[in-house]
């Protein structure tokens, strides 16, 4: 039992799939692209999912486990070396142009993967030292903001229009780009204002979090130009913005078309696991350190990511995150898998729950 842990320190073998592509350079800068979004899918189109969960002692024994935090946290080292790594591989004029675009695209993955998601499982932390490491990771893909908007914003309002990051039935990848991460900004900045004045606090202050993540990121900008250059400071934006967008697509595709029922035009719902899609598939729950259980992180919020647990009445994805993420880019083929399961689920007795 005290070894089960081991399993997500396999996790970091795809970590290095995504390293090696940058060190290597050359024809590697596309091992971790082919890696993610074609090897993977495949791999798990043939694995068999585990819908098996935890007994309430074996719950009590991981959550307690401090091994499961120091795999996750150790994340936090490993994404800035790669991020000293990446700047100076393409502050090497040399490069040629599709080996410039592959390492943008691996390092952008490397946000997404290591800084994004880590930095959500550790923004729901409650420790100082462990939000910090979550602001930090967000750092590196120039997207500090999500720890306001995803806690106090996506949790309350999930799975309803009022929620920039709750993809719309019908609504194609692209369209959702635009509102989830132009709202969600802006968002941000009044759930902020709203704790400001709350406080009674100034906004033009070191206690508006939004105002000193601007600062913080614009002086990282800063740095790295003074350091390497403008034109590397411009392929770090340009994979932080891959990297952002790739989380965009993730939240497209956990939340696409599930509504909570408003009850007398009033609220909602409470949150339950049929307003999230779920996945058991076995590489993208170790990979992702269980975020693909995603029907139970956004019912119990508290619960550690060793311990998130498979409902059978939660939708399920009919493939794994990488496939789903592949499929969202080519909407009309989207559109002709996911309407017809959403349709499907909503006959369900339990998808009768969905607005």
């Amino acid at each position: 039992m005290r070894l089960r842990y081991l399993k997500y320190v396999t996790g970091y073998f795809s970590i290095g799939i995504l390293i090696l592509s940058i060190v290597l350079g050359g024809k590697g800068v596309f091992i971790a692209p082919l890696y993610v979004f074609v090897l993977i899918p495949l791999i798990e189109h043939f694995l068999p999912q585990s819908a098996v969960n935890m007994s309430k002692v074996e719950e009590e024994i991981a959550r307690k486990d401090i091994w499961y935090d120091i795999v996750i946290w150790l994340v936090l080292p490993v994404q800035l070396i790669t991020l000293f790594f990446f700047l100076n591989r393409v502050s090497d004029g040399s490069l040629q142009w599709w080996e410039l675009g592959g390492m943008i695209i691996t390092f952008g993955i490397a946000c997404s993967v290591m800084g994004i998601n880590v930095a959500h499982e550790l923004g729901h932390r409650n420790t100082w030292y462990e939000q910090t490491m979550a602001k930090i990771l967000l750092l590196t893909s120039l997207y500090m903001h999500f720890f306001i908007e995803h806690n106090r914003g996506h949790h309350k309002n999930v799975s309803t229009d009022e929620d920039p990051a709750s993809a719309k039935y019908g609504e194609s990848l692209y369209g959702f780009f635009v509102r989830s991460v132009r709202d969600g900004w802006l968002s941000a900045w009044h759930l902020e204002a709203q704790r400001l004045k709350k406080d009674n606090q100034s906004f033009w202050s070191v206690h508006n979090e939004m105002l000193m993540f601007q600062i913080i990121q614009v002086s990282f900008l800063a740095l790295i130009f003074a350091v390497w250059g403008w034109k590397t400071m411009l392929f770090f934006i340009a994979s932080a913005t891959i990297g952002f967008l790739l989380l965009e697509t993730v939240n497209y595709v956990e939340h696409y078309g599930l509504r909570r029922k408003k009850i007398d035009g009033a609220y909602y719902d409470k949150v339950m696991p049929v307003h999230s899609w779920n996945s058991d598939h076995p590489i993208g729950r170790i990979m992702l350190f269980e975020l693909t259980r995603h029907s139970d992180h956004h019912y119990m919020t508290s619960r550690k990511y060793q311990i998130l647990r498979h409902f059978d009445n939660s939708p399920q994805m009919p493939t794994g995150y990488a496939a789903m993420m592949l499929m969202a880019f080519f909407p009309p083929l989207w559109f002709a898998v996911m309407n017809k399961e959403i349709e499907k689920y909503k006959a369900t007795e339990f998808g009768a729950a969905l607005a």
